[in-house]
């Protein structure tokens, strides 16, 4: 456990590493802190916040600056953020898309760093299904989402299947499933696929199958605004290294949606500190991420990538303000 000097000593010297980007010395210290400290004794308490792991020496400088264990100590027990201030910003109800469009935008206007926006993900669940012969083996289905949506999947089968026995299966599954999950209406499809024909079931398991497999598709999307934003840092335009990787993660999409996955996993604002995990493998980024809702329920996630020397309590606003203005814009859109 820190004493309280050395906490106060840890919060000023991350203040002031955040706000001008130098590594910070005893006597820089001793003037951010306010402390009436000898220049000896915060180097001795410098010392003992370097020994923890808190904080380290660059080999060319005589400073100290964070390590990733004392952002994290800092953003948990140090950080206090101000009274919101950007109320004045909106965001229109309107399709989904371009809400989710306009939230990656603001986030990196806001934020001068990378705005990301996990599209909201669509209902798994169906209102009506129906399914139509093509030829031999090749089937059409049609399938209307809870929403209204309509798509049209066309599924191959082992085996031939004369449409009285298409509309055998789209009737079972209509009386019995509409309005599931498909994950619950695959589920009891194998616990009772005993009581049902062999070939009925199986065709209606592939039907399952390719309409959670097209949710699926549609859902693995994500907004990416800002990503230039780190070409004006010095944190990444001194090291092409760093600034390579960064671009590389956000043209690996998937790993960012794994990201922002995990994260609505959660209540509120969360802050993934850089290094941390295999999610944000890289100590130079770090994300402060919040899901967002329609009609009160969670559907996606929203962030800020950048350096992992950011105004985490700005950083936290901002997100904070985005995701209440996703959220009412996309529960007060009406579809026309």
């Amino acid at each position: 456990m820190l004493d309280d000097r050395s906490k106060s000593l840890l919060k000023a010297l991350v203040e002031r590493y955040i706000a001008d980007g130098q590594p910070v010395g005893s006597r820089t210290l001793s003037k951010a802190s306010g402390l009436e400290l000898s220049p000896a004794t915060i180097r001795n308490v410098m010392s003992d916040l370097e020994d923890l792991g808190l904080i380290v020496s660059p080999h060319t400088s005589a400073g100290r600056v964070p390590t990733t264990r004392g952002y994290r100590l800092f953003v948990d027990t140090m950080l206090t953020v101000q009274p919101q201030q950007f109320t004045s910003h909106s965001l229109a109800p309107d399709q989904p898309q371009k809400v989710i469009s306009n939230a990656a935008n603001l986030l990196s206007n806001l934020s001068q760093f990378v705005g990301v926006v996990m599209a909201p993900r669509r209902t798994n669940a169906f209102r009506h299904m129906e399914f139509l012969r093509l030829s031999e083996r090749r089937i059409l289905v049609i399938i209307v989402s809870a929403d209204g949506d309509v798509q049209n999947r066309i599924i191959f089968t082992e085996a031939d299947y004369s449409q009285s026995q298409l509309i055998e299966a789209a009737n079972f599954l209509n009386h019995h499933y509409v309005g599931m999950d498909i994950e619950e209406v695959r589920s009891r499809l194998q616990n009772e696929v005993e009581s049902l024909r062999s070939e009925i079931a199986t065709l209606m398991a592939a039907a399952v199958n390719v309409n959670s497999e097209a949710v699926t598709q549609e859902q693995d999307e994500v907004v990416i605004s800002g990503e230039r934003n780190l070409l004006k840092l010095s944190d990444f335009s001194n090291d092409m290294g760093n600034l390579r990787r960064a671009f590389e993660l956000f043209e690996q999409k998937a790993q960012i949606m794994r990201l922002l996955d995990f994260a609505d996993r959660a209540a509120g604002v969360r802050i993934y500190i850089g290094g941390e995990s295999q999610i944000v493998p890289f100590e130079e980024l770090s994300v402060v991420s919040a899901p967002y809702e329609v009609d009160g329920k969670v559907v996606g996630t929203l962030g800020v990538i950048g350096p992992t020397r950011m105004a985490y309590d700005r950083m936290i606003q901002i997100v904070d303000i985005t995701a209440k203005l996703v959220s009412n814009a996309l529960s007060h859109h009406k579809p026309s």
